[in-house]
């Protein structure tokens, strides 16, 4: 997760600063791939959502490059806890709308009930078409549900669309901003594990749920969200 202001995104390695993963092995093209993946195989996701709001519905993911489509500014840009994961298979941004959009398709048409889509496991929105993309997934598909964080301004470019965004379909739709400020009547926010301000800890990281899944206080309140330090 990023804490940052706006940015544009960098690809590659330059002058020794990281611009991408420490793992390019683990890149992966989307291209005919199942790019949207079961919380199952993630325990600190989970699967089936048993939260009351959008219980029933099945919880996946998508993880994309770190850094490469994140805002440089990020304040955990060398740091960043996809250096502990080199088994997670990142998924590059070539043609990958189109895939997300196959897979949604196949598993929405498998769960009555309707998925839950967790962005970005690693990595963040990284321009405002894909912003658009996904606003676009959420009008067609009435039994979607978003969530996830971001480390874009909220007032600025891609943030401001993703403010947007929340807004038009606050019911399915949440998306936090990566940063540590209480709730303001208009922001909703994930704050890091130094603020003191408002806030309630992730219960999952503090052991008193297993998972997102059976949590849903990240799409349930709209008080800020606490992480400990990764």
């Amino acid at each position: 997760m990023c804490f940052s202001l706006d940015s544009h995104p960098l690809i590659g390695y330059n002058r020794g600063m990281k611009t991408s993963t420490i793992y390019q092995k683990s890149i992966k093209s989307p291209w005919n791939a199942r790019v949207l993946k079961p919380g199952s195989n993630n325990k600190k996701l989970g699967f089936k959502i048993t939260s009351k709001r959008w219980k029933g519905k099945k919880l996946y993911s998508l993880t994309l490059v770190e850094r490469e489509t994140c805002p440089t500014s990020c304040h955990h840009w060398n740091d960043c806890y996809g250096n502990n994961m080199p088994f997670a298979h990142r998924f590059s941004t070539d043609n990958l709308e189109r895939n997300v959009e196959t897979n949604l398709a196949s598993l929405i048409e498998s769960n009555p009930l309707g998925i839950v889509v967790r962005l970005h496991v690693l990595g963040d929105f990284y321009s405002i078409d894909y912003v658009n993309f996904w606003e676009d997934m959420l009008f067609k598909y009435p039994n979607l549900c978003i969530f996830g964080y971001t480390g874009r301004e909220s007032e600025l470019g891609i943030g401001q669309a993703i403010y947007l965004m929340n807004n038009r379909f606050n019911e399915r739709c949440v998306i936090r901003f990566s940063r540590s400020k209480e709730y303001d009547h208009d922001y909703l926010y994930a704050a890091e594990e130094s603020f003191e301000g408002a806030s309630f800890d992730c219960p999952e990281q503090t052991g008193k749920v297993k998972s997102c899944a059976d949590c849903g206080l990240c799409w349930t309140t709209k008080k800020t969200v606490r992480f400990l330090s990764h």
